[in-house]
C-alpha cells in the first residue's frame, strides 16, 4: 500500500501522523520539499521527545558506543496513551 492510500485510511479514522527527528526545521523543510511529504515533521534537536518515549538509546556500531535515536513507531490514542509500539523500524 502506498503512503497516499495509507494516509487516506488514517484520515478516515481521524488519525494524525507526525514524524519526529533530531534534524533541524531547515532540514525538515528541505526533506518535505524533496519528498513531497504531506505529514507534519517535528524537530527534536535536544532529543527530549525521543528520551521521553524511550527512543534515545545507547547504540553500538563497529565497536563504538554512542547515544542515538532508535527508529520507533508509536500508536497513541486520543487520551495520549501509547497503545502499541513498533521497535527498530526499518525504512
Amino acid at each position: 500500500m502506498d503512503f497516499t492510500v495509507a494516509k487516506q485510511k488514517f484520515a478516515k479514522l481521524n488519525c494524525t501522523i507526525l514524524g519526529v527527528s533530531g534534524d533541524s526545521m531547515q532540514k525538515h523543510d528541505k526533506f518535505v520539499e524533496q519528498k513531497n511529504l504531506a505529514i507534519a515533521l517535528i524537530s527534536d534537536e535536544d532529543h527530549n521527545i525521543a528520551q521521553s518515549y524511550g527512543a534515545w538509546k545507547l547504540k553500538k556500531n563497529f565497536g563504538k558506543e554512542y547515544m542515538g535515536i532508535v527508529r520507533t513507531t508509536y500508536l497513541i490514542d486520543p487520551q495520549g496513551v501509547v497503545v502499541y509500539v513498533w521497535n527498530s523500524v526499518k525504512v
